[in-house]
């Protein structure tokens, strides 16, 4: 049972980085060596695209941070087919090389960034869980990084006045607090584990998720990538 550090707004630097290099660790030795067809399985939260796909654009998005190319329109749906367009003739190896340098050298870009790439940090962590599922290994949206994921989630939609929510988890001693605060909406409340509140704000299916509960706020009004 683990408290996230940063339960108030108080923004800790280093946690997107940190975010980043926990999954690393978990992720890149989950990639090296596996079959050629494993790359090129569907993902299921990102249609159209297979995990080959999901990891180009992953690789390419860091690397942009991590050499501070931010020209117009990075990051746009247009933008992201590019970056994986570009990487059409690499070899898997060569993506998963990138990426795993990414990983370990946005950190300290994004901490010196003031927030505004954090939530940049958070999407990659979630991409990651994307290609755990398609790959059918454990720990999807889960793992060690939980705890900081959670954390940085929280202060995300408490900054961006998104709706309020009381969670209470399996994973956290204390009751988590999203969304705006002093709102006259009444917070919504979830009750269940980690993993599928990030489904949930996330926008993941939650099909075949351990049973939760969600009261006084519709599912949809949860995600923050809607």
């Amino acid at each position: 049972m683990t408290t996230p550090a940063d339960v108030h707004d108080v923004r800790d630097p280093e946690q997107p980085g940190r975010l980043l290099t926990i999954e690393r660790d978990a992720l890149i030795p989950l990639l090296r060596g596996r079959a050629e067809e494993d790359f090129a399985r569907p993902v299921a939260a990102c249609p159209g695209w297979t995990v080959r796909d999901v990891l180009a654009h992953c690789s390419a998005a860091l690397t942009r941070v991590a050499e501070g190319r931010f020209e117009p329109g990075v990051f746009s749906p247009g933008s992201n087919d590019r970056d994986i367009a570009e990487r059409a003739g690499w070899s898997d190896a060569r993506i998963v090389d990138e990426l795993e340098r990414g990983m370990t050298e946005a950190g300290p870009v994004i901490a010196g960034a003031d927030g505004k790439l954090d939530g940049l940090a958070l999407g990659e962590w979630v991409h990651a869980g994307d290609v755990r599922e398609a790959l059918g290994e454990p720990g999807a949206y889960g793992g060690a990084g939980l705890p900081d994921a959670l954390a940085l989630l929280a202060r995300l939609t408490r900054e961006r006045g998104h709706v309020p929510l009381h969670a209470d988890l399996d994973d956290l001693d204390e009751p988590l607090r999203l969304g705006e605060t002093g709102g006259e909406r009444p917070p919504g409340r979830f009750i269940g584990d980690g993993p599928t509140l990030v489904r949930l704000y996330a926008g993941r299916p939650v099909d075949g998720a351990p049973a939760f509960e969600l009261a006084g706020v519709e599912a949809a009004e949860l995600n923050i990538y809607g």
